[in-house]
């Protein structure tokens, strides 16, 4: 290798520091943004030379252009390279010396990336959890608006099913004039969301594959096949992670800890983790919450119960979660289905019966595991 390279990429232009090896001479450019600049500044650049690069919002496109230039891209996890550079001022420059700096002292703290591919197909699953997100705040909004006017819809268990609809409906001219357009309004907005998420959802099932990796994913409890292509496009290589603590932790699914002297407090779950895998081992808690009386004798059943009767049901539902993504790499890393603490099963002996509940989607969507089941191909790479 002849020199470091290293980028500090923004919305419109990236600052690049290119720093000899030898002479330690120190270069540094700014790069309009457009597509093709970044692969025709590296051109001529000694091809496998790695190229520093910060995780930003527009990543993508800038690793492809590395990549078709032949050099290496080294994604770098910004947070944890501003707290090894230690630096009090910051500034473009001092930014993109300080990537160069880490990759002299082999210090660089990098993160995995996904293939083209991988990163293209974990946009359905991503966006299917943007739109199912909208449509839970308006569900919850209209239900707290028909609660402000002591009405709810009472004879249905899904208020936004069949019967609940036919009886919201008869309860909607109750409210007051504004708030009954308002109430109208977001219903059409709520009718047209369902149906493109169960467009995202038959476009997934057409290219989602049958195969043993997958299998094992939906083994766990709560975990259908939506949540099992979640965990599978967000996890990539379980390989990348030393244990299982270490993939729960990724996961969101610890908590906080401040210890000192012989006094421990656990905090809230940790924030700068990967958001799409917690909110997948989150709705299986609470897919397994939701059936836990149904199936009282599973280890998460126990857990769930045990957990909610002392400390709540927050905390029961983090628990769960903490088990079933420890459950996820040990499932993955060693080829087996899911065995559960509580039935003593035999290694690959049990698959879910076909009558038990698995989450599909957010809140309580639950379902029969889908003859569809998502698998990235073998030896295929991923990246949280």
């Amino acid at each position: 290798m002849k020199e470091y390279i290293a980028f500090d990429s923004h919305k419109h232009y990236t600052l690049v520091e290119r720093e000899d090896v030898q002479t330690k001479r120190v270069v540094q450019q700014r790069i309009e943004h457009q597509r093709g600049t970044i692969r025709g500044y590296l051109r001529n650049c000694e091809p496998g030379t790695p190229v520093a690069v910060e995780a930003t919002g527009n990543w993508y496109w800038i690793i492809d252009e590395i990549e078709q230039a032949g050099l290496a891209p080294r994604l770098v996890h910004p947070r944890k390279a501003k707290l090894m550079m230690g630096m009090i001022n910051k500034t473009d420059k001092l930014d993109v010396h300080g990537l160069n700096v880490l990759q002299r002292n082999r210090t660089l703290p990098t993160v995995w990336i996904p293939p083209g591919e991988i990163r293209d197909l974990r946009e359905l699953t991503r966006g299917r959890m943007v739109l199912t997100r909208q449509a839970t705040r308006l569900k919850n909004r209209i239900q707290a608006t028909l609660a402000k006017y002591g009405l709810g819809v009472r004879q249905s268990t899904d208020a936004f099913g069949k019967g609940g609809r036919k009886e919201m409906t008869s309860l909607v001219p109750q409210l007051p004039a504004h708030t009954r357009w308002m109430t109208d309004l977001q219903l059409e907005v709520l009718d047209t969301l369902t149906p493109r998420i169960e467009r995202i959802e038959a476009r997934l099932k057409q290219l989602l594959k049958r195969t043993p990796p997958m299998q094992r994913l939906e083994s766990l409890p709560g975990v259908g096949t939506i949540l099992a292509a979640v965990i599978a496009f967000e996890m990539g290589d379980v390989r990348r992670f030393a244990g299982a603590e270490r993939f729960a932790s990724y996961a969101g699914t610890t908590p906080r800890v401040h210890s000192s002297g012989d006094k421990t407090r656990y905090g809230q779950l940790r924030r700068d983790v990967n958001h799409y895998l917690k909110w997948a081992f989150i709705e299986a808690a609470n897919c397994v919450a939701l059936h836990h009386k149904t199936h009282e004798e599973r280890h998460v059943s126990k857990l769930y119960a045990s957990l909610r009767q002392r400390k709540g049901h927050s905390k029961a539902i983090g628990a769960v979660a903490r088990h079933l993504a420890e459950a996820a790499y040990h499932v993955s890393r060693r080829d087996r289905i899911y065995r559960d603490p509580s039935l003593g099963q035999r290694r690959g002996r049990r698959a879910r019966p076909p009558h038990e509940p698995t989450c599909i989607g957010s809140g309580s969507e639950c379902d029969t595991p889908s003859e569809y089941i998502h698998a990235p191909h073998e030896g295929e790479e991923m990246i949280g």
